[in-house]
């Protein structure tokens, strides 16, 4: 290992440090990702997680049932999904309490983080990523972040920082189901290694450069320097895993058309179920942006971006159902499959949570309240439609403590929460 001479009297840099030490490790995709053991939780009901997010949100008079309860006459866009209609429940009226800015509002999704933020204030940690933080040792990969699109995602560490997300679901498919070359497991330990030698001496450092700083450094620097700790500890349940062969399975991914989204979400929802059925990992996001394209899709013509801000233009709105539907759709193909999934005593959906979210319950005029919000799967009682005020909007939150709890976690809060969502069974 190279002799490194850490120098933190100008400026402590994480990736600096790293890079003379000889080995690149990226600190936030990892360091919310470190098992931490739950103490003494109750018998979880569900074992799993699958978020997926859009940029773009979905037209609430297509989405939202005119009637509440279990009796709702289903919606345009649910109609397609009535024979899973007893497996998820749509919940409308709901937002995140203190989150406005429209677009910017997007990496709260799962952290439910108030967003009036200020360049100084980190977001928290999002459903997910707490999750795998507490659960996430039990499998190979604490959790997998996708994007159908980009490197974006909205899930967070601990510290407040995004983990970059992977859009090929190829290369997805690869790290969960191809093995690495006896090479390749000699060079991943041995960077495992120089990585507890590189955190032992950053950890070291910063200690003692804690005593030398202001309050609001301080408090940046212990941040990072738990970062560091927690880093290390991945290290460790990383190291078990590198020997092991890794699960095989007989499946060729559907064929990607990069100007149609739905092909991509297709896709990436093959990897996510293979991933869940092999028990590979157990917590998953799939962020669809903004930026994503759909104009392959027949009797579509604009970008979706442009079709998302229709202004009521009613043929814009025609091709944007298109499009939404189509995501929709591939969502409950998602929830057929692992329905399908028999385990011993039940089925994969009754393991699994699945949320379908969006930071924008109205992208036309970036509005932030009404989320659309379909919840499936998980152990829940579903068949229902749980109708919250649209003007004075129930706290999604809640529905993740919900979420949170139905895995045996004890926590009292998320976010902004007050409570177990209302009508959750």
């Amino acid at each position: 290992m190279k002799n490194v001479n850490f120098n933190f009297g100008k400026k402590l840099s994480r990736r600096k440090v790293l890079k003379a030490a000889g080995i690149s490790l990226g600190l936030p995709m990892l360091d919310a990702m470190v098992p931490a053991f739950a103490a003494s939780s109750p018998e979880p009901k569900a074992k799993r997680f699958v978020g997926l997010s859009l940029s773009l949100g979905l037209h609430g008079p297509n989405l939202v049932p005119e009637q509440e309860g279990a009796d709702y006459q289903a919606s345009r866009y649910l109609e397609s999904l009535q024979d899973v209609r007893n497996d998820f429940t749509i919940v409308s009226g709901t937002s995140h309490p203190g989150v406005t800015g429209g677009h910017t509002a997007e990496g709260s999704i799962f952290s439910a983080c108030p967003n009036q933020r200020g360049a100084t204030v980190r977001n928290t940690i999002s459903l997910d990523q707490l999750m795998a933080k507490n659960l996430g040792h039990e499998t190979r990969y604490p959790s997998l972040v996708l994007n159908a699109g980009g490197s974006t995602s909205p899930s967070y560490t601990g510290n407040g920082a995004m983990i970059p997300a992977e859009k090929s679901a190829l290369k997805v498919f690869t790290k969960l189901f191809v093995d690495d070359s006896p090479k390749e497991q000699r060079r991943q330990a041995e960077l495992i290694r120089q990585g507890h030698s590189v955190m032992d001496l950053v950890g070291a450092e910063a200690k003692k450069l804690q005593g030398e700083l202001g309050k609001a450094d301080g408090e940046k620097l212990d941040a990072w320097y738990t970062s560091v700790r927690e880093l290390e500890k991945r290290l460790e349940a990383n190291e078990a895993w590198v020997s092991r062969p890794k699960p095989k399975v007989n499946k060729r991914l559907s064929k990607i058309d990069r100007n149609n989204i739905i092909t991509v979400e297709k896709a990436m929802f093959e990897v996510i179920f293979l991933a869940l059925q092999t028990d590979s990992t157990r917590f998953v996001t799939l962020h669809i942006p903004g930026n994503a394209r759909a104009t392959s899709l027949e009797g579509v013509e604009e970008g979706y971006h442009s079709l998302s801000h229709h202004g009521l233009d009613e043929e814009k709105l025609d091709q944007l159902a298109i499009v939404e539907q189509a995501v929709i759709d591939e969502w409950g193909h998602f929830l057929r499959k692992l329905k399908a999934a028999e385990l011993a005593e039940n089925t994969l959906l009754d393991e699994t949570m699945t949320l379908l979210t969006s930071n924008l319950g109205n992208a036309s005029s970036h509005n932030n309240k009404n989320m659309p919000v379909l919840f499936g799967g998980g152990g829940f009682k579903h068949g229902r439609h749980l109708a919250f005020d649209q003007k004075k909007n129930y706290a999604l939150p809640n529905l993740y403590l919900s979420a949170l709890h139905q895995l045996g976690l004890q926590d009292e809060s998320f976010a902004t929460s007050t409570g177990e969502m209302d009508g959750l069974l």
